[in-house]
């Protein structure tokens, strides 16, 4: 969980503060800095209204948990977090390389406009979005405690490595390779969000809201390979594996937690699981492949 927060924070983070970043540097670069104090007052309703979010969203979950309803609740956040970030994967890289000339874009329209309210409102919807996005992820991957993640120390350090990237950023543009870092984080948000697709689909299984191709002649979902020998997805089947057989399994279930909460790993899939799991990566490829082959189409009629 503290990798995902990390992950989470930083990249919606780092959005942010470069987007607010080039507002800053741009109102310098045209000599209207009245305008700054403006903007942070945008900056910060932005904050105020996304911690009025995260409790809500603590609220409305605790009020489902008392229900008997929070599974469902559950499935819903973890699904439109897997497609939120699915998005965020195959569309941030591209908007990356034009990112500072639509935001002056803007800028430039606003002061033409003029209005102290555009100003704000447009800080503040820049930097509200990351945050209300950053709360829905955070409820996805606790399960609902978004207060725990808000305390770990993933979000704490993917904070100030957001902060430190940005300062690098606008103090020399060679110092950082912007397109790399997005690519990267890139790659884990996918493991992440495949991760929140196949815990989706186990707990509808478990529920009986989703069914399967392959049971057991119990009637139970089937399971198409069990390796808990090799790594229990959680302590408590470490524990059940040991009092079974005797015998510990050869890596410790306090990784495979990790492994369940960051990739979404499972020891013992269902068909559906396993198949939508490893479907998912391929479709964002494909995607991502369909993308490129558009962008270097483009690139000719740019140039």
């Amino acid at each position: 969980m503290d990798l995902q927060s990390f992950l989470i924070t930083f990249r919606e983070a780092l959005e942010a503060i470069l987007i607010v970043g080039i507002i800053m540097t741009y109102l310098k670069r045209i000599g209207e800095t009245q305008w700054n104090k403006w903007v942070w007052v945008g900056v910060v309703l932005a904050l105020a209204a996304s911690y009025g979010v995260a409790l809500v969203f603590q609220t409305v979950l605790t009020g489902f948990a008392t229900m008997g309803s929070q599974n469902y609740l559950k499935i819903g956040i973890m699904l439109v977090s897997c497609v939120l970030l699915s998005h965020m994967v195959l569309f941030m890289g591209s908007q990356s390389r034009n990112l500072q000339g639509q935001v002056e874009n803007k800028i430039s329209a606003i002061l033409t406009v003029g209005g102290v309210l555009n100003m704000i409102l447009h800080s503040f919807l820049v930097v509200v979005r990351e945050g209300v996005e950053t709360v829905f992820f955070f409820a996805a991957i606790t399960g609902g405690d978004i207060q725990k993640a808000l305390q770990s120390w993933g979000a704490l350090i993917g904070l100030i490595a957001a902060f430190t990237v940005g300062l690098l950023f606008f103090r020399s543009t060679k110092k950082i390779q912007l397109k790399t870092f997005f690519r990267i984080t890139s790659v884990f948000l996918m493991m992440i969000a495949g991760g929140l697709l196949v815990q989706a689909v186990g707990i509808m299984q478990d529920i009986g809201l989703m069914g399967t191709i392959y049971r057991t002649p119990g009637g139970e979902v089937g399971e198409i390979y069990n390796i808990t020998a090799f790594m229990p997805e959680h302590p408590l089947d470490e524990t059940q594996h040991i009092r079974d057989t005797g015998e510990q399994p050869l890596v410790s279930g306090q990784i495979g937690i990790f492994f369940k909460a960051f990739l979404g790993y499972t020891q013992n899939p269902s068909v559906e699981e396993f198949v939508l799991y490893w479907a998912f990566y391929l479709v964002i490829l494909l995607l991502q492949g369909m993308q490129k082959k558009r962008h270097e189409k483009l690139r000719p009629a740019i140039t």
